[in-house]
């Protein structure tokens, strides 16, 4: 099996063929089709077992003349993908081995159904909440909580209502591109120009909660839509905003309007603990991926240096 897995650069990729099979896999992720790593990542290659029977993405950049694996901005999950809803942990570690050959050194992380153990790995959260029942069937796994902040955004004047998505953008990057050092504006840039893409493909949607009087802005998200998964991908909520607990009133309106849709939501995590409060206020579950957040297998004495 591990002589038919090739190491194909993007641009020799066969995008139709890979997409399906990441579409087909019962475990595919928006982030793992062409398009996107195409936008985001700076360069990517795909191993391929077969006739794209399974693939698996790796993004990489070079430094002195050294291939690594590195986090791409907004993609939270890659590893690797098969038609098959068979887990197989020999899949895993042959591509696991592609990976080690191809890159040197880097941070990958697998997702949630890749579940085999992998040596140096560690658990991340990320939580879901299934969207297949009716409405008043999900509100009733909210906690106190969530009903008692809800019950305050009543107090006030929130609209909830369709945006662009560069208006969305245009919030979060004026209130935490200071916070997410590592995302450039090049990175901004591409990843507006992949969601513009993906709204004319029906494939990602924005809202806000505004003031109905005046139309201020109090939280703004953009989401994306996989036929699957709603992607919870960019997410804002300004300090008026937390006052009246715009984001509570946001999230509640998101799952009633996609209410009985048969898709989960993604809540794309997370390990900071208000963050996950917040999350488990509205009853979603934990999905754990596993994530290698720094392996090393350079040569002497680079290996040292690299640490």
């Amino acid at each position: 099996m591990a002589d038919s897995i090739q190491i194909i650069p993007s641009n020799k990729v066969d995008a139709a063929k890979w997409d399906a099979c990441v579409r087909n896999s019962p475990n595919g992720v928006i982030y793992a089709l062409s398009v996107y790593l195409n936008y985001m990542a700076d360069n990517w290659s795909g191993a391929v077992l077969g006739d794209y029977e399974a693939v698996f993405p790796i993004p990489w950049r070079k430094k002195m003349g050294i291939r690594y694996t590195y986090d791409v901005p907004f993609v939270q999950q890659l590893g690797w993908f098969a038609k098959t809803n068979q887990h197989n942990a020999r899949l895993q570690t042959l591509f696991l081995n592609q990976l080690f050959r191809f890159v040197r050194y880097g941070s990958y992380s697998f997702n949630y159904a890749n579940s085999s153990p992998i040596a140096g790995a560690t658990l991340c959260n990320n939580y879901i909440l299934n969207l297949s029942p009716q409405n008043n069937s999900i509100v009733e796994n909210y906690n106190a909580d969530a009903v008692g902040n809800l019950k305050k955004a009543g107090r006030f004047n929130l609209r909830y209502q369709p945006c662009t998505i560069e208006d969305a953008i245009d919030a979060y990057i004026l209130a935490y591109q200071q916070r997410f050092k590592h995302t450039n504006d090049k990175d901004y840039h591409n990843f507006t120009t992949l969601c513009k893409i993906l709204h004319g493909q029906q494939h990602a949607f924005a809202r806000m909660v505004v003031d109905d009087k005046n139309g201020a802005v109090f939280s703004a998200a953009v989401f994306l839509n996989d036929g699957q998964r709603l992607y919870n991908i960019m997410n804002t909520t300004l300090a008026e905003g937390r006052q009246k607990s715009a984001n509570h009133f946001l999230l509640d309106n998101v799952f009633k309007e996609y209410a009985a849709s048969g898709l989960v939501f993604d809540f794309e995590g997370s390990d900071v603990d208000g963050i996950k409060q917040f999350y488990q206020k509205f009853g979603a579950i934990n999905q754990p991926y596993q994530r290698l957040g720094k392996f090393n297998r350079l040569p002497f004495p680079l290996n040292i240096l690299k640490r």
